[in-house]
C-alpha cells in the first residue's frame, strides 16, 4: 500500500508556470497530519494555458468558472458538490461559477488521506478533505486577491471578495476572477493560508443543488457504459457457476459462427467472447459449451453455510472486547436471562450500473475508464497484468449508477479481468468489459452471511448486567491487500458496531469466529455495522420487553452522561416523532440507535402488517449528527437514500446458494428491492455541530434494519430471527 507523503513534503514547492497558469503543488502542515492539510503533490496542469491553475484540485478559467477536480468517484452520493462547496466557500465564489470534475489517477496527487491511496470508502470523502479542500479555495483566493492589489496599486488590506467578484470599494474597481488569472499566477502561494471562522460561512450549512443533477437528467452526463471508441471490441465473460471453479475445457464452434463474434479467449476467470457489438458478445456467450472445473468450488447451499455458522456460535469465539465477567453473572442465581440467534444472508450490492469498463492500450500506455473506486489499486493490478509500470497507465474515474462498495475490491478482480481480456488479444487493442445484471449478482464479492448469537440477563431492579454476544462470519479482509488491518485475529470489519457498544452494561463479552467458506465477500453499504446494528439494537429491544422498560427511556439510561452525542440523536428523533404520544391503528414503532463511521444516527420506524405478512413502513424519523453539515441537501439525500436501500434488503432480498453451490438469483425479478410506491415518508433532523465533519454516505442504513423489527415485534409479538422479513415469514413467527 502507498503511504502518505513524508513530513518533508510538508514545506511548499513552486514550480514553472505554464503559459499563463501557475502550478503549485499542494502542502499539509507537518502538525495536521493525515486528518487535515493537503498532501503533498505535484498539480496537474491544465491543457488550456489561460486557465489559472492555483494548486492540483482548481482550475479557474477566463469565463471564471471554477472548475474542482475532485479525488473522489462521483457515484450519487454527492462529493462533486460537497467537496466544490468547501472550495467555493473559502475561495468566496458564486455557485454558479462552480464544476466539478474527476480527477486524473495520481496517488501524489489525490490520495484519500485516511487511505494512503487514491480511493473512496468508509464515508470518508468529507472527513478527510473538509481542511485541505478548503485551504486550496483559501490559497486560491489569497492570490487572486494580491494580484488585484497588484495590479489596482492598492493595498491588499482593501480588497474584498464577495460572491465570485474581487472589489476594491475606495476605487470602485472590481474584476471577476479569470481577468485577473495571469497576475494571480505570479503570486505566491500562502504557506498557511487563513480559513474562515465557522460564524462566516456562507455556502457551508446551507442547501446547495447537485452540480451533477442537471447533466444526469438531460444525458449529457457520461458513464462507462455509454463509452464508444473506434475499432472497440465488447467483451462478455462467460464465470463458473460455482465460486472457485475454473474452465476444463471450451468449445466455441457455435460461438464463433455467430456475426459479429470476432474470437474467444479462456481467461483465468472464465471464458472471453471479444465481439463488435454487445448483443453479439453476450449471444455468442450463451452459445460458448465449456465444462468446468469444481474440483476447488464452494459446494455447500446456504442452509449447511447457517448450519455451520450456528455450530460455531454455541461456543465463544476469539475475543473483541472483554470487561467484567458475563459468563458468570449470566449463570447466577436471580437473574432473568435471554438467548436469541439472528442470521444475516448474502447480499449483493446490485447497483443500478453493472461492472464495465473500456482499456485502450497504444504501445506503452494503457488508458482505462472505468467507474474506479480505487484508481491507485486498479491502476496498480491492470499494469501488473500487462506487464507495464503504474506510470504507463491512466485511469479515468468515470461517473458511475451506484457502487454501494461493489467498486472498491481489494485485489481489482474487475480491473483484473478486464486487463487480462486485453492482454489475450495482444498489441494496441480497445475493449470494452460489461457484466450483465446476472453476472453482478452471481458473481460473488457479496456481504458476508453471518450468524450473531446473543444472550442476556437482568437483575431484580430491571438493569441489564450482562451481555454475551458471539458473531460468526467471514472475514472480509483476510487474504486481501488490507489483511494487515487484522489486530490479533480480528477483523475489525466483523464487530464493528458490535465491540463498541455505547451502553453501560458491567459485564460485557464480544467474540468473532472467522469462519471459512469459498464465496468471495465484499465490504457492503456499512460493511460489519450493516449485521452488527440490527442484532445489538433488536436483542437490547427485547431484553426491555421481557422487564417492561420503555426504550427510548432505557437506551438514555444506559447512556448515561458518557455518551452526549447518542444521547442528543436518541432525544432529538423521540421529539420530532413524538415518541410515546398517539400511533394510528394497526400501526406500531420502534426505535434504533447507532454510530457508524463517525456519526451518530437515531431511526423511528412506523410500521403495520403488510398483505404478505411482512411489514409495511409507512414513516422514518431520524436524527443524525455528522459534524459540520456542509450540505443538509446531501445529508438528508444520503440518509434518505440509507434507509431506502436498508429497509429493501432487509424486507425481500437475498442470494442463496442451493446444493451444489450454485447462486439461485440472477435479477431483479428474484433479488427483490424497493419500490418507489413501497418507500416510506422520511424526515430527518440534523443536528448543528461544531464537529470534523464525518460520514453520510453509510451511517442511515444499520439503523433502518432494527428498528422495523422492533416495531414490528411490538406490532404482532414476533421477533425477527432471520431476514430478509418476506422469505423468512414462518420462521420469524
Amino acid at each position: 500500500m502507498t503511504t502518505n507523503a513524508p513530513p518533508q513534503a510538508s514545506r511548499r514547492h513552486l514550480l514553472k508556470g505554464l503559459g499563463a497558469g501557475l502550478m503549485i503543488a499542494t502542502w499539509l502542515p507537518g502538525l495536521a497530519r493525515p486528518q487535515s492539510g493537503a498532501a503533498a503533490a505535484p498539480a496537474q496542469p491544465s491543457s488550456d494555458p489561460t486557465v489559472f491553475a492555483p494548486n492540483a484540485f482548481i482550475r479557474i478559467a477566463p469565463d471564471d468558472t471554477v472548475t474542482v477536480l475532485i479525488k473522489h468517484i462521483e457515484f450519487g452520493q454527492g462529493p462533486f458538490t460537497g467537496l466544490a462547496t468547501l472550495v467555493a466557500e473559502e475561495l468566496d465564489a458564486d455557485w454558479s461559477q462552480m464544476r466539478a470534475e474527476h480527477a486524473p489517477s495520481d496517488v501524489a496527487a489525490y490520495a484519500n488521506l485516511l487511505f494512503g491511496v487514491q480511493g473512496t470508502g468508509g464515508s470518508t470523502a468529507m472527513a478527510n478533505s473538509y481542511i485541505q479542500m478548503r485551504k486550496a479555495g483559501a490559497a486560491a483566493r489569497a492570490m487572486l486577491v494580491e494580484a488585484a492589489a497588484e495590479a489596482w496599486d492598492v493595498p491588499v488590506e482593501e480588497i474584498t471578495v464577495q460572491a465570485g467578484q474581487v472589489r476594491h470599494a475606495p476605487s470602485g474597481k472590481t474584476s471577476g476572477f479569470g481577468a485577473l488569472a495571469d497576475r494571480a499566477a505570479q503570486q505566491t502561494a500562502p504557506e498557511e493560508p487563513v480559513l474562515k471562522d465557522p460564524s462566516q460561512f456562507v455556502l457551508i450549512g446551507t442547501d446547495r443543488p447537485k452540480l451533477d443533477t442537471v447533466a444526469k437528467t438531460d444525458g449529457s452526463a457520461q458513464f462507462t457504459l455509454d463509452l464508444i471508441r473506434d475499432d472497440m471490441l465488447t467483451v462478455a465473460v462467460r464465470h463458473p457457476p460455482r465460486f472457485g471453479g475454473k474452465p476444463a475445457s471450451v468449445d466455441a464452434t457455435a460461438t464463433l459462427a455467430i456475426p459479429g463474434v470476432v474470437t474467444v479467449h479462456t481467461l483465468s476467470s472464465g471464458v472471453a467472447v471479444y465481439a463488435e457489438n454487445t448483443y453479439a458478445a453476450f449471444t455468442g456467450r450463451d452459445a460458448l459449451s465449456v465444462t468446468w472445473d469444481d474440483s476447488a468450488a464452494e459446494t455447500r447451499s446456504s442452509e449447511e453455510l447457517f448450519a455451520a455458522y450456528n455450530q460455531a456460535v454455541a461456543r465463544p469465539g476469539l475475543p473483541a472486547t472483554v470487561r467484567g465477567d458475563a459468563e458468570g453473572t449470566l449463570a447466577a442465581d436471580g437473574v432473568r436471562t435471554l438467548e436469541t440467534v439472528y442470521e444475516f444472508p448474502y447480499l449483493a450490492h446490485a447497483p443500478m450500473e453493472p461492472l464495465d469498463a473500456v482499456l485502450a492500450r497504444r504501445g506503452d500506455r494503457v488508458d482505462a475508464w472505468l467507474g474506479s473506486q480505487l484508481p491507485t489499486v486498479d491502476q496498480n493490478v491492470i499494469a501488473g497484468n500487462l506487464g507495464l509500470d503504474p506510470a504507463q497507465v491512466l485511469v479515468h474515474t468515470m461517473l458511475a449508477g451506484g457502487s454501494f462498495g461493489r467498486r472498491a475490491q481489494p485485489d481489482s478482480g474487475f480491473a483484473a479481468e478486464a486487463a487480462g481480456a486485453l492482454r489475450a488479444l495482444g498489441g494496441d487493442a480497445t475493449i470494452k468489459l460489461v457484466w450483465s445484471r446476472e453476472d453482478d449478482l452471481r458473481g460473488g464479492r457479496y456481504r458476508p452471511l453471518t450468524v450473531h448469537r446473543l444472550r442476556g440477563a437482568i437483575d431484580a431492579s430491571g438493569t441489564i448486567t450482562a451481555w454475551d454476544q458471539t458473531i460468526a462470519t467471514q472475514s472480509i479482509l483476510a487474504g486481501s491487500p488490507f489483511d494487515m488491518m487484522i489486530q490479533d485475529g480480528i477483523d475489525s470489519t466483523s464487530v464493528e458496531g458490535a465491540r463498541d457498544l455505547p451502553y453501560a452494561i458491567p459485564n460485557f463479552r464480544v467474540t468473532v469466529h472467522n469462519m471459512q467458506a469459498g464465496v468471495p465477500v465484499l465490504w457492503w453499504r456499512s460493511v460489519g455495522h450493516t449485521h452488527t446494528a440490527h442484532a445489538t439494537e433488536a436483542f437490547l429491544d427485547e431484553l426491555f420487553a421481557l422487564v417492561g422498560t420503555d426504550p427510548v427511556a432505557g437506551r438514555r439510561a444506559l447512556l448515561g452522561d458518557a455518551h452526549p452525542r447518542h444521547r442528543a440523536v436518541l432525544e432529538r428523533v423521540a421529539e420530532i416523532a413524538d415518541w410515546g404520544g398517539p400511533v394510528p391503528n394497526g400501526r406500531a414503532r420502534g426505535i434504533a440507535l447507532h454510530k457508524s463511521f463517525n456519526s451518530y444516527v437515531a431511526e423511528i420506524a412506523e410500521v403495520s402488517e403488510g398483505p404478505d405478512g411482512e411489514p409495511k413502513v409507512h414513516k422514518v424519523w431520524c436524527a443524525i449528527d455528522c459534524g459540520v453539515p456542509v450540505n443538509p441537501n446531501i445529508i438528508r439525500a444520503q440518509i434518505e437514500g440509507g434507509v431506502g436501500y436498508g429497509l429493501g434488503h432487509a424486507l425481500y432480498a437475498e442470494l442463496t446458494l442451493e446444493d451444489g453451490g450454485t447462486v439461485a438469483q440472477g435479477n431483479f425479478d428474484t433479488y427483490r428491492s424497493l419500490r418507489i410506491t413501497e418507500m416510506p415518508a422520511i424526515e430527518v433532523a440534523i443536528v448543528d455541530s461544531r464537529e470534523a465533519p464525518t460520514g453520510v454516505g453509510e451511517p442511515g442504513t444499520p439503523p433502518i434494519v432494527p428498528a422495523v423489527a422492533n416495531a414490528w415485534r411490538t406490532l404482532t409479538g414476533r421477533s425477527v430471527r432471520r431476514l430478509p422479513f418476506l422469505n423468512n415469514v414462518a420462521r420469524n413467527a
